[in-house]
């Protein structure tokens, strides 16, 4: 068991407080496997890349996914994707994984660049933001655009961005849904207002189809593998949980990338040159699929701030049976926790772990398999290769036409149990860079 623990109420205070810290030194005093106490439940905290396969492996085995994340049942639907049961789970990913394979990505790119370009001209030749409120609404307004249509994310300037935000501080891991406190209540107003948007666009599609059919026509008019029709609860869920996932990872991963690049010239320097040779002097507007495959080395770049800043700083699940593990008996309903920010800084996994380094993920590929900021196993996100791909080719470009300076030098993550993005305010100075001109 972890020091500390306070009478009644545990390790609640340090972990509402500052959770990552508490991981690290519960493995700084008691190595890979410790407990704490959190009123009402003990969770077993392991840390490492062999606890973390176990984990992944034994989800929908012994260990329930469901169960660890109530206050994800009740922002989205019980009956809904890894919330319903494997066999349920199963039928709702088949529906979608097509959509984030192959083929389907290359048609993702003319949005994302087109996305890029207008927040490009918005933003003319000079001038300050702040990262996460103009990088979140860049990944929103890609999010709506792709999986939506283009109609529906027109309707984003209409403060759309900040139902999403209302309905993200749903993510009380700590207090009980039913308290009347302001962010549970926002949450719960914000579901409503999103589930009926999502309703009048599926109904208006059924009306009007569009041709050829974009991601959200082609899930409206699938069905199961059995033939059944996807009832549109299911079909409303889906389409909230993409939008609202790919924004709340996504907008922190992206606005670590910027500061980790701008505190660190020389690799910022290699972007550049790999930019420049990779698109030579065509346009931004000319880019491809197979040109963004080339930007590896901004890859690792991404790679690398993933290993520095997962937004998904711990992850849960309870589990279903007893059994023995690590030198714990678990019992039936235990909590279960591995972080991915403690493990992804371990010395023996990534020598110099809080040195920003792409060329790690350079020399040694096969490293990223440690990386779980995006989960793994059956439930790892299936967004991960459309979220590396929009964040591949605003940085190419952003970077590629200005030149930027960071105002906040000494970023720090949002505290408490809440998704890393850096604290707000986090801002950066831009100039455009001499001869680029503005995006077509």
């Amino acid at each position: 068991m972890l020091s500390g623990a306070r009478p009644l109420v545990g390790h609640a205070g340090e972990f509402i407080r500052n959770p990552v810290a508490m991981a690290e030194r519960g493995y700084a005093e008691c190595g890979e496997a410790f407990s704490v106490r959190i009123p009402g439940w003990t969770a077993h905290m392991f840390i490492g890349p062999e606890h973390n396969r176990f984990f992944f492996s034994e989800t929908d085995r012994r260990l329930s996914i469901r169960t660890a994340y109530p206050f994800f049942v009740r922002m989205f639907d019980p009956a809904f994707y890894f919330f319903a049961g494997d066999d349920e789970y199963r039928r709702q990913r088949a529906l979608v994984l097509p959509r984030f394979q192959g083929r389907q990505l290359e048609n993702y790119v003319a949005t994302m660049v087109d996305e890029v370009c207008e927040l490009d001209r918005a933003l003319g030749n000079s001038g300050e933001f702040d990262l996460v409120r103009t990088m979140g609404p860049l990944v929103m307004r890609i999010a709506a655009r792709a999986f939506l249509g283009r109609e529906f994310s027109a309707r984003l300037e209409n403060g759309f961005f900040e139902k999403f935000r209302r309905f993200s501080a749903g993510m009380d891991p700590v207090m009980a849904g039913w308290l009347p406190l302001p962010h549970l209540v926002r949450s719960r107003f914000a579901k409503r207002e999103l589930h009926r948007l999502m309703g009048e666009l599926i109904r208006q599609r059924r009306r009007s189809p569009v041709e050829p059919g974009d991601f959200l026509q082609t899930l409206i008019e699938a069905r199961y593998d059995d033939g059944e029709v996807v009832p549109d609860r299911v079909l409303i869920n889906l389409i909230l949980l993409f939008s609202w996932a790919g924004h709340e990872t996504t907008t922190g991963h992206i606005s670590w990338a910027v500061i980790d690049l701008l505190r660190n010239p020389e690799a910022l320097r290699k972007v550049l040159e790999e930019t420049h040779g990779v698109l030579g002097s065509r346009s931004f507007g000319e880019l491809t699929l197979s040109d963004v495959g080339k930007l590896k080395y901004l890859g690792h770049a991404l790679h690398e701030t993933e290993r520095l800043h997962p937004v998904a700083f711990t992850m849960a699940r309870t589990a279903a049976e007893a059994f023995e593990y690590a030198g714990y008996r678990i019992p039936e309903g235990a909590m279960l926790m591995i972080s991915p920010a403690v493990t992804h800084r371990l010395p023996g996994l990534y020598p110099e772990p809080d040195r920003f380094r792409p060329e790690r993920f350079q020399d040694n590929p096969k490293d990223t398999r440690y990386l779980v900021g995006f989960g793994g196993g059956v439930h790892r996100c299936l967004g991960v290769h459309f979220a590396y791909l929009e964040m591949t080719i605003a940085l190419a470009h952003l970077f590629r036409e200005f030149e930027f300076e960071l105002l906040d030098t000494n970023p720090r993550p949002v505290p408490g149990a809440h998704t890393k993005w850096p604290r707000s305010p986090c801002r950066v100075r831009y100039v455009r860079r001499a001869g680029t001109g503005r995006a077509a």
